[in-house]
């Protein structure tokens, strides 16, 4: 659907560029990649008008003649090398540039260059190529072998781009980046943190404490992929608030569960736990308010950038990784209640129900803060 709209798009700026140069008729940069068993080459095709207007030529159709063109090519590669950055696997390349030709039916000098060394697993573009122009658009071409393979568009509100290649090597990457990016989201996401350490207090087996927890991804993965996916994507204004609310939703559960056992908390334990396990709705609470924690795990997910060639793996990677994130916070959580339960289940009942109105108290924090203070609902 993007591809054939992507062409469109680029077969109309072709036929406005052919107009006469009275006007800027294009605000547009053209960048290609190719990807070979050879290396990594390209082409940068640039408006006459936009460099003439950086390099402070008055008359831009001067540079449609090619000793004209040559003339300048230097002064062209140092105007715009600055405003064009590349990481390969992690690591700056420097791009050697060659010749300049003029493409006179489309008023614009064309620079091919080249750069060292394999392609690479991951690459990322930076480029934001004439600033003065703040509708300016650089349109990118990725090929691998001959074939096309993604196409995207730089402008003053995107300049950064990454590219996984099709290898192995690639898919691997992307694994990588994304296992560590849903990590990274799990362990510094206050909020999801604490819904989960909210579904942990009441304790419980191993097996119940992994139903409660493969739940909450199981209602998580549903709604990140639809997200990601472009199918359903509620605006974050609503998504962010409501995920406060499962937090206090989960610290209610709580109290009401603990309520009827505190008179006899260390006298009939065994009790407490077979009435406790009787009333434990906890798997559902994940379940369905795990709905709501995906579509804020995408929201995220999407301002890091999906690679739309490897798109299953990059969300299988996110998920696993918060999976793995998930997994690192129940272990320590719940070894912690465990001693104290040991202990004393008076003192782990204490702990559970100060944790649970500590929880409920910072969902409802949050809650005010999304809808009152930060423009939510």
């Amino acid at each position: 659907m993007r591809r054939p709209l992507l062409r469109l798009l680029l077969a109309a700026a072709f036929i406005v560029c052919a107009r006469p140069a009275d006007a800027h008729p294009a605000p547009f940069s053209y960048l290609d990649f190719h990807f070979d068993a050879s290396g990594v080459t390209g082409t940068l095709v640039v408006h006459d008008l936009d460099a003439a207007h950086d390099l402070n030529i008055t008359a831009a159709d001067t540079l449609l003649d090619p000793a004209a063109a040559a003339r300048v090519r230097d002064a062209l590669v140092a105007l715009l090398s600055p405003r064009l950055s590349l990481l390969f696997d992690g690591r700056p390349v420097t791009i050697e540039w060659s010749a300049i030709d003029v493409v006179a039916e489309r008023q614009s000098l064309r620079l091919a260059f080249a750069i060292a060394g394999t392609p690479p697993a991951r690459m990322n573009l930076q480029a934001y190529l004439f600033p003065y122009d703040l509708i300016h658009q650089t349109f990118i071409n990725i090929y691998e072998n001959g074939a096309l393979k993604h196409q995207a568009i730089l402008d003053a509100t995107r300049q950064s781009l990454d590219y996984y290649s099709g290898t192995t090597q690639g898919r691997l990457a992307v694994i990588r980046t994304f296992v560590l990016s849903g990590i990274a989201h799990i362990l510094i996401g206050p909020d999801h943190i604490l819904f989960l350490i909210g579904l942990l207090l009441l304790g419980g087996t191993v097996a119940r404490l992994a139903l409660i927890v493969t739940a909450f991804t199981i209602g998580h993965s549903i709604t990140l992929s639809l997200a990601a996916l472009d199918i359903l994507s509620p605006p974050s204004r609503y998504v962010e608030p409501l995920i406060a609310l499962t937090i206090v939703v989960v610290g209610a559960d709580n109290i009401l569960v603990l309520r009827p056992f505190d008179s006899r908390v260390g006298r009939d334990s065994s009790a407490h736990d077979a009435l406790a396990q009787g009333s434990d709705i906890r798997a559902w609470l994940a379940a369905v308010f795990g709905l709501i924690h995906g579509f804020g795990f995408a929201s995220v997910l999407k301002e890091f950038g999906l690679p739309q060639a490897a798109l299953g793996w990059s969300l299988f990677a996110f998920n696993l990784g918060v999976e793995a994130g998930q997994l690192a916070i129940v272990s320590v959580v719940a070894s912690a209640l465990a001693l104290v339960r040991r202990g004393s289940e008076r003192w782990a009942a204490r702990v559970a129900l100060a944790g649970s109105i500590a929880v409920i108290l910072a969902g409802l924090y949050w809650f005010v803060e999304r809808v009152f203070l930060t423009g939510g609902v």
